[in-house]
Parts: structure tokens; sequence; C-alpha cells
């Protein structure tokens, strides 16, 4: 039997600046200053859950604002930020993210102005965090990972011990001097060769090159609220030695004056195959030595979790059942 398409939007804001419609030339002009637009953090997650969908061969309309305007009675998956969702007056049931709001306390009034029949967050503490606002209507949903693009190479080709992913957004300057300065110090008194990537500095073609040349990498970022970079690495077999440091949600847009929750961590999709967790800079040493130990033995087998549990196939599988109990 024929699978009906489904409705997916996504889009990102483009404001004028200075003058009147200037957002098109600028566009223009940034295109071809920076190059083509890094697939980062919420492109990705739509480029990956249409290619996900067309894995298992499910159709889709996408962006198709005159049909839905037109076909109220069907259900539409908004992946963008909440952008989208003014873009016209929508009838049809929502599937809202897990692009969403930061936090619900964003737009208080959504489930009463809007038919948001399911909200989707892309790591369970994220979940946790949502559901006193959206009760049962969010649920957890991750994208999927290609696991064909990342993939394992031989480890002859490896000629750099150490990738350092330094994804620390918080409280940069002290972050610099109390965890990442010691860190590279006490790799290069320890002799250990290592590249770093900075997130928002790299595209993704230099990440998937560095993954190609590193045996393991090391992860440093306060909070993931799913972590699709992490995840590619051990897609590739890399396995990661991760900062988890837990504790409060730390976006000061919101705490701790606005929103204070916890726990939350760094590697919300995780088990004992991916590689060994960290706390603090003081435990890193320790951890470090286990980890390569651990590592150089074959110990462990992070890219079996990704084919276990975030293929693009298995997640647009999980999509597309959202959407349809969505649609009732």
């Amino acid at each position: 039997m024929e699978q009906s398409p489904i409705n997916l939007f996504y889009e990102e804001p483009e404001r004028d600046r200075w003058l009147p419609y200037d957002r098109f030339p600028r566009k223009v002009i940034r295109r071809l200053v920076r190059g083509k637009t890094r697939a980062l953090g919420h492109r990705r997650t739509f480029l990956n859950l249409r290619a996900g969908l067309d894995r298992i061969g499910q159709p889709y309309r996408v962006n198709d604002f005159r049909y839905a305007q037109r076909n109220g009675s069907e259900t539409v998956g908004i992946v963008g930020k909440p952008y989208v969702l003014d873009k016209m007056s929508w009838k049809n049931r929502i599937i809202f993210g897990p692009c969403t709001h930061s936090h619900p306390s964003d737009d208080p009034e959504l489930l009463q102005r809007l038919p948001v029949r399911m909200i989707l967050a892309y790591g369970e503490w994220m979940r946790r965090m949502c559901e006193p606002f959206w009760k049962d209507r969010v649920r957890t949903w991750a994208v999927g990972i290609d696991t064909r693009t990342w993939s394992p190479v031989p480890s002859d080709q490896k000629t750099t011990d150490i990738l350092l992913y330094d994804k620390v957004m918080w409280a940069r300057h002290r972050s610099e001097t109390d965890l990442i300065a010691p860190i590279v110090t006490h790799l290069r008194r320890h002799g250990l060769s290592f590249v770093t990537l900075r997130y928002g500095f790299y595209d993704e073609e230099e990440f998937r090159e560095a993954l190609v040349r590193c045996r393991v990498m090391i992860f440093l970022c306060e909070h993931e609220t799913q972590g699709i970079a992490y995840q590619q690495a051990l897609s590739c077999g890399v396995p990661i030695l991760a900062w988890d440091r837990g504790g409060y949600w730390q976006d000061p847009s919101y705490y701790p004056h606005k929103v204070k929750f916890a726990p939350v961590t760094s590697v919300p999709y995780w088990d004992e195959r991916c590689g060994i967790r960290f706390k603090n800079v003081e435990e890193f040493p320790e951890k470090l030595a286990e980890f390569l130990e651990r590592s150089a033995a074959q110990e462990f087998s992070p890219r079996d979790y990704i084919l276990e549990n975030l293929t693009l196939e298995k997640c647009a599988t999980r999509y597309v059942d959202f959407y349809n109990e969505a649609a009732g």
C-alpha cells in the first residue's frame, strides 16, 4: 500500500538589518565570503531527518504552506525554530520539534494558542525539564546519524593520538583558564599528539578529516540536548573521553535568575561502549590514563552503540510513529 506523504516544515529566519529587503543581498554576500552554509545543529537535524525518511521510503512534502492551508485536517511536522509557527494561521495538528523553544517559559501559551499535539525534545533531560509545562505532550526523539558517511577507517591510517573537541559555551574565559588550558598542558607534558577543533569554527569536512587521523576524542561541553558531533565521532569508531560535569542547565539567558534545572549531561546518548566520562579537571589525569589504556586494548565499541540506537533509518521510523500518533 502506498504511503501518504507527511508534511515537514523547516526555515531559518532571515531578517532585514539596515534597509528593507537587505536580507536577500546579505545572504548572497555571506555565501560568497564564507562559502557553503555549515550544516550544524538544527539544520543538520532537518537534513538527517529527510535522509532517514528517504532511506525508509517515506514520502514527504517540504514547506508547502499552501497545501497545509488548504488541507487543515492534515498533520504537519514543524522541525524549525518557533519562527515557523508564526508563518501562517495554523489549523493543522502540529508535531513540533525537536528544534523548539529553549525553554517552555519562552512561550507559556503555546498549547493554548496553537493546535500543537506533540512536542519533541532531543534528549531525556530536556524532556524532563519541559514536562512540568507541556505534560505528556513532550516526548524524547533524537535525529539519526548517517553511519555510511561517518564510518571507521583502518587503524593504520591514524597518525594523531587525540582530537580535542571544544564546545565550551558558557563562562568562556574562566573555562579556558580552569579547564581547557590544564588539559592542553597535561597532553603536552605526556607527549600526546592532538588537534583541536572548536565548535562553530570548522566545517564538516574538517571534522571528518580529523576523525580519520585521530585515535580518540576528548569532548568538552557543559551539556548537550543531543550532541550530533560526538555521535558522528562514535559512528566513526572513535571512543570518547567526555567532560560530564552534571549539575544545572547553565544557559545564562535563564540560569540562575529564571530557570534552575538539574541534572543535565553532556552525553545524553551513551553507554559503556562509548568511552569514559570525567566530572572535573582534577579527575582528568586519572581518567585519561584509564581511557587511553582501555582504548589501546580495544575495549570500546562506540559504533555498535550508534548502529543499535541512532541510525538514520531507526530514528526516521520513530519520527513517523510519533507523527502518526499526533495525527490521531
